[in-house]
């Protein structure tokens, strides 16, 4: 035994020296830019972690940044690029305390972190760096974890991530003839004198400044160069642009950049290096190109056919210094006007505004001849000044006008017409730029135009699928909102609903299906459709929200959804609660005091077949305001969620919550709209009436209606009933339980409430068969009458579905 025991020791001590080894090995080493990494990749041999990753302060000192990382993607662990400083986060706690924590699933479950990891035996390490304001993290699904060798290991790469670069490393090295480096921090760039050569700057005479390298530069490239030399526009890797720089005299000169963008180590930034070129020997000396590459930038990122058309005409009407400029699509043998510039109507011929009324026309190209003639060839087309046209055309442009069919798919999507009102001269260089932002406009109007009616159906349906709205609850008030996302045209996923069940329950529900696109709306209305369909079915919340993640999983679709659904008793004011990877509902108590509800969560519906859903028990005093939410209320990439979290508790503490409307407002008025909210608030106020209720389960004995009708008519003695309305009672009482014993097996409960004069007798059996109410009965028959007496005798009757069996109910009104 002790001859094993030291032989594990031997092996462990040599993972250990090895692990030491190889650091030492890196580290005394040249420095080289990828040498952070390659130390983190050490720390994934030598301790079989899945991920590890080194955070450090940003230039603001207030979010720690990650810096460098290795292993799977940090998204399988919902893992952060940024954590606040200040907050509550793990990484946050180590570099604050100066202590190392080792987590387990358990620890884990407890942390802000635990509704961002996956399920299972996860756990993590973090471990502060020395001499350095960082911290190294670590994840492992390794049974039992980090063990002793593991964490000794993890010491050894914070000593080597914090080990400093060689000096010579950062500097000192001379620079080729045609190279540059530049600090994406400071912006100090060093260059080699071919560049400066290039420029026409001497070396005495460079101050070593990137701003002085760009203030060389034609403007109108500029926005393309700023996009490599700031670090937030630029990710790691390749990059190769053409730009042009001003000459003493005669037109710019074209150069070429090719550049890299190498994260930083330690105390030093990153830098970008790379070589400059001169290309005007492969360039023409048409300077529209860039003109040509801006539009087409502009409508890469142009959604609708708005978008389109104002980036259309703010890329050709300055230009071309052009007086006016419509854009039309065409639709059968109509054209469309989308965006006239300018829009006034006085700046337009009189019979667009005398035909067409208004500044946005209508108008069928039959109209148009010339126009007409345009289409079909399909080319630009140029009239100078003096061209015979129809007067609709000829005003527009009476000192020359260019119609620009705007081809797409093999058909023309459209129209563009550039007027000029003084004798206007048509180059070479506007024919070449007129006809290359014909093609791009084109197929940018049609894809827009295709995108505007995604979207809109989209829109629609999502409308449809949301409650038009919500029901008046016994003892409460509700309120709900929804806001689409602003960042992009797609609609999301995020859903409410208030289900009114029996027994003066209340069912909230608030979800968010992953995405934003069609296919997470329509899972959303199928979400929605089946948590009400469960609830109605008398399911408690955990088996409510339990159907729906195996219905999810059933669909086989790439998407998952979360979930919270509360399940409220209006008449104590109780309540359960169930989470599915959901936010924690926020209670704002009577005496202006928030509460974000801590309770136990199951992961996201849709990952995990056999996944438990625990219930957690909430209490709402009359005055109460509970709130649930979706992430887009209080996630911001600047900001760790909890802190949102924190923020929306603040703003309900401060609300006036008699006016629950003007709450949600509020709520919703300082919100990012990154993503797409949805919100619901119910203040509890209490029943004024509270319901007289009693139960009595019925067995199966030879005398079992009796018994039923003496249970019932001891209680409504109890409750004050009047004889005449008992006999009434009694005998549908014995209607329902007969039947119920007669046609079904298992168990049969019988269940009396009084409310307001109006009582309400309920059979519930294990039978899920309705009882049919027959269409005619004959003298002869033995049965059949029950349900038609039933009938007779009340105000209203039904059936419910109640967990695999039925309710039979009716309500008579007393008194009569």
């Amino acid at each position: 035994m002790a001859n094993v025991v030291s032989e594990g020791a031997t092996a462990r001590r040599t993972r250990s020296s090895r692990a030491e080894l190889a650091l030492k090995t890196l580290t005394s080493a040249p420095f080289t830019e990828d040498r952070l990494r390659r130390v983190l990749e050490q720390a994934l041999v030598f301790t079989g972690a899945a991920f590890v990753a080194v955070y450090t302060r940003g230039d603001s000192g207030d979010l720690l940044c990650l810096r460098e990382s290795a292993g799977v993607p940090k998204a399988l662990y919902g893992l952060r690029d940024t954590y606040p400083v200040p907050g509550g986060s793990t990484v946050a706690e180590a570099l604050r305390t100066g202590r190392a924590a080792w987590l387990g699933p358990a620890e884990l479950a407890e942390c802000a972190e635990a509704r961002r990891m996956p399920a299972g035996d996860v756990f993590l390490a973090v471990l502060p760096l020395r001499d350095v304001a960082g911290c190294l993290l670590a994840v492992t699904e390794n049974p039992g974890g980090f063990d002793t060798e593991d964490r000794e290991c993890l010491d050894l790469v914070t000593e080597a991530v914090a080990c400093p670069a060689p000096a010579e490393a950062a500097h000192g090295e001379e620079l080729p003839p045609g190279a540059f480096t530049l600090a994406m921090d400071s912006g100090r760039v060093e260059v080699g004198d071919d560049i400066l050569a290039l420029f026409g700057v001497g070396r005495t005479d460079f101050d070593g400044r990137v701003e002085t390298l760009l203030s060389l530069t034609v403007p109108e490239d500029l926005p393309s160069l700023m996009s490599v030399v700031e670090a937030d526009h630029m990710s790691i890797g390749e990059r190769e642009l053409e730009f042009r720089i001003l000459q003493p005299d005669g037109p710019p000169r074209w150069l070429r950049l090719r550049g890299r963008l190498l994260p930083g180590g330690e105390g030093h930034p990153p830098r970008l290096v790379g070589t400059v070129t001169d290309a005007s020997t492969l360039r023409a000396g048409v300077t529209d190109v860039t003109r040509v590459q801006r539009l087409a930038a502009a409508l890469a990122t142009a959604g609708t056919v708005q978008d389109v058309s104002k980036a259309v005409v703010a890329a050709l009407r300055k230009p071309l210094q052009a007086d006016r400029i419509a854009l039309a699509e065409l639709e059968n043998d109509r054209l469309v006007v989308t965006v006239l510039d300018p829009p006034e109507p006085e700046a337009w011929p009189e019979l667009w505004r005398r035909e067409w009324r208004t500044e946005w026309p209508d108008a069928p190209v039959r109209a148009m001849p010339t126009l007409a003639a345009a289409l079909r060839e399909g080319r630009a087309q140029i009239w100078p000044a003096g061209t015979a046209l129809e007067p609709a055309l000829a005003e527009v442009g009476p000192g020359g006008l260019a119609v620009l069919p705007l081809p797409a798919a093999g058909r023309m999507a459209g129209a563009c017409l550039i007027g000029w009102d003084e004798p206007h001269d048509f180059g070479p260089d506007e024919r070449a730029l007129l006809t290359a932002s014909a093609g791009l406009a084109g197929q940018a109007l049609l894809r827009a135009h295709a995108f505007d009616a995604e979207h809109e159906l989209v829109g629609m349906l999502q409308r449809t699928l949301l409650p038009r709205r919500l029901p008046k609850l016994p003892g409460a008030e509700a309120v709900a909102r929804y806001l689409p996302a602003t960042a992009g045209l797609e609609v999301g996923g995020d859903w409410y609903d208030v289900i009114p069940l029996p027994d003066n329950h209340v069912a909230l529900v608030i979800g968010d299906v992953q995405g934003h696109s069609a296919a997470a709306a329509t899972l959303m209305g199928q979400m929605r459709t089946a948590l009400r369909a469960y609830a109605a079915e008398g399911h408690p919340p955990d088996v409510v929200v339990s159907h729906a993640n195996r219905l999810l999983l059933e669909l086989e679709t790439d998407l998952f959804a979360t979930c919270a659904y509360a399940d409220v008793d209006m008449e104590t004011g109780s309540a359960w609660c169930v989470r599915a990877g959901h936010l924690p509902p926020v209670v704002r108590h009577p005496d202006g005091e928030v509460e974000i509800v801590e309770t136990e969560g199951g992961p996201p519906l849709g990952v995990v077949s056999e996944a438990e859903f625990p219930m957690t028990p909430l209490r709402l005093q009359p005055g109460s305001v509970l709130a649930l939410t979706t992430d887009g209320l209080v996630e911001c990439p600047t900001a760790d969620i909890d802190d949102g979290m924190h923020r929306f508790a603040g703003g309900l503490a401060a609300a006036d919550p008699a006016h629950l409307g003007l709450v949600a407002d509020a709520l919703l008025g300082g919100a990012g709209r990154a993503d797409d909210i949805a919100l619901l608030l119910m203040r509890y106020d209490g029943m004024s009436v509270h319901p007289l209720r009693e139960s009595w389960t019925v067995w199966r004995v030879p005398e079992a209606a009796r018994h039923a009708r003496r249970f019932t008519r001891r209680t409504l003695r109890t409750w004050g009933v009047s004889e005449d309305d008992t006999d009434a009672i009694l005998l549908v009482v014995s209607e329902l339980v007969t039947n119920a014993l007669v046609h079904t097996d298992g168990q049969v409960r019988l269940d009396l409430t009084l409310v307001n004069h109006r009582l309400r007798v309920a059979v519930a059996d294990a039978s899920p068969r309705t009882p049919i109410k027959p269409t005619s009965i004959g003298w002869e028959a033995t049965g059949g009458r029950g349900i038609l007496l039933v009938e007779a005798m009340s105000t209203a009757w039904g059936t419910l579905p109640v967990s695999g069996g039925k309710q039979v109910w009716c309500e008579m009104v007393l008194g009569r």
